[in-house]
């Protein structure tokens, strides 16, 4: 692996910006100083780029079963991530009726060794809820894995009840875990599609009639009354719009740990095209749907006042041919999901950087560090830092090019983002130390990717702190603008 420094690049963290060199020691951090000389050492010139943390996308799903269907494996789409800048994915693990947490973890782990060309966390999905479940809680914990997810959607499948919801919040809070909720009513969606369905509504489009915001707003306020009886922190996923943020902003004006997040597609794409001919339009059915254009200005404004804390691209990716036509004429069987994880940093730069919604410190914030500290991986992933791992992303704000299904590694045979220009873009990646993206080309190798143990109590539990006992306080823990 040996000694690298990488010189005149300008560092940037979610604070700060400036020019240092970085002495990498074999997959760490050594130091970080001005003009630094080490024999032997491998000079990567950062001259012109910007040098980044590498991105955690704390958001995915690979080879996730999904309507007699599963999603792209890994083998391809982490190496669209690695090409991307993502160095790190927290992917969903999601028990099946009747298996055990400990076997649905081992299933995932079996799934991703020797696959995977970035680094890998991971949640678990609980939809089975016994008595054993629960005591099963504290075990994952101590296997690495600290974040459990519950889906108040879709129903005969992975829905949960609110009495399995409101247990889990209890248990994981005892073990410094965190729940994570699918936040839209199953319950009433299930009724307005079978309605829609009896009234000849098949197409594309009527996936978001069935799924309106109110759905999702109903749902994002019951969890959080939920955790608030439980006082437990709660991470709300895929923020779709104002009426969903607007309930996660009232809990933490109130002083709740409610934490949120909201994905590129949200962001860049609207419920327009649902009305693509030819049924163009199932490329896009993804749950929650994708809203009216001007909720997209409400969520970058949620993002700028702190109700939101992280970008994830909930990366779920099928063929439009073989897989999205299995909804052909029933909306309800279109696979849930899209890409995003090879385009995702490239966009967020260039019509939210360079446009000036965000920062490129707040870049940072929102897809390295935050990730990374709520997920219990932080300073290891997600921070430029002495002893953090060395996940570095070069990145080029002149690279022009065009996004086209054509020319990208993502498996699927289409790309949400077709037609998108973008300028910025990765140039080098490095992964633990090791090169693995060059002149933006991947080099590296399946077998690199490892797990990374999440540890509890991560920077969720921050306003939670005076209930924490001897866990005491880390500072350098606490997501940025989270207050």
């Amino acid at each position: 692996m040996g000694k690298k420094v990488i010189k005149n690049g300008c560092i940037v963290t979610p604070s700060d910006r400036y020019y240092a060199d970085i002495y990498i020691d074999g997959d760490k951090i050594k130091s970080i100083g001005q003009d630094l000389h080490i024999p032997e050492a491998e000079i990567i010139n950062a001259d012109g780029l910007y040098v980044l943390p590498g991105a955690v996308d704390e958001h995915t799903h690979m080879s996730m079963p999904n309507g007699g269907t599963l999603s792209m494996p890994w083998e391809t789409e982490t190496v669209a991530a690695a090409v991307g800048g993502t160095t790190t994915i927290v992917d969903f693990a999601i028990q099946e009726k009747g298996s055990s947490l400990e076997d649905t973890i081992h299933k995932w782990r079996a799934r991703a060794t020797g696959n995977t060309a970035i680094d890998y966390s991971l949640h678990i999905a609980i939809t089975d809820l016994t008595d054993e479940i629960i005591r099963e809680i504290p075990l994952a914990v101590e296997q690495g894995v600290a974040t459990f997810k519950l889906f108040m959607a879709y129903k005969e499948d992975k829905m949960v009840d609110d009495s399995t919801l409101f247990q889990v919040l209890k248990k994981a809070k005892e073990v410094g875990g965190l729940v994570m909720v699918h936040a839209e009513n199953g319950d009433v969606i299930s009724l307005l599609q079978d309605q829609l369905i009896e009234e000849g509504k098949v197409q594309p489009l009527y996936h978001a009639v069935s799924r309106p915001i109110e759905i999702e707003a109903e749902a994002t306020r019951r969890a959080i009354a939920l955790a608030k009886v439980a006082e437990a922190p709660i991470f709300i996923v895929h923020v779709s719009g104002e009426e969903s943020a607007e309930e996660i902003r009232r809990a933490r004006s109130k002083g709740q740990p409610v934490y949120g997040e909201t994905c590129p597609h949200y962001l860049f794409l609207d419920e327009s095209y649902y009305d693509l001919p030819n049924f163009e339009g199932a490329k896009y059915v993804c749950s929650p749907p994708l809203r009216e254009k001007f909720q997209q200005e409400k969520l970058w404004s949620a993002i700028s006042d702190g109700t939101i804390q992280t970008i994830g691209t909930d990366h779920c990716s099928f063929n439009y041919k073989e897989q999205k036509h299995l909804g052909l004429n029933d909306f309800r069987k279109i696979p849930n999901g899209g890409n995003g994880i090879e385009n995702w940093i490239q966009l967020l730069y260039s019509y939210g950087v360079s446009t000036g919604k965000i920062s490129l410190n707040k870049l940072v914030e929102l897809t390295s560090s935050n990730p990374a500290k709520l997920m219990g991986l932080y300073p290891k992933k997600g921070s430029i830092s002495i002893g953090s791992d060395a996940d570095i992303v070069l990145f080029d704000p002149e690279i022009e090019q065009q996004i086209t299904a054509a020319k990208q590694k993502q498996g699927s045979d289409y790309n949400f983002y077709e037609g998108f220009k973008i300028k910025g873009s990765p140039r080098h990646v490095l992964l633990r130390g090791e090169v693995i993206v060059e002149n933006g080309s991947y080099i590296g190798c399946h077998s690199q990717g490892e797990f990374v143990k999440a540890q509890p109590y991560g920077a969720a539990y921050d306003m939670l702190s005076q209930k924490r006992g001897n866990k005491g306080e880390n500072q350098s823990n606490k997501v940025t603008g989270a207050l």
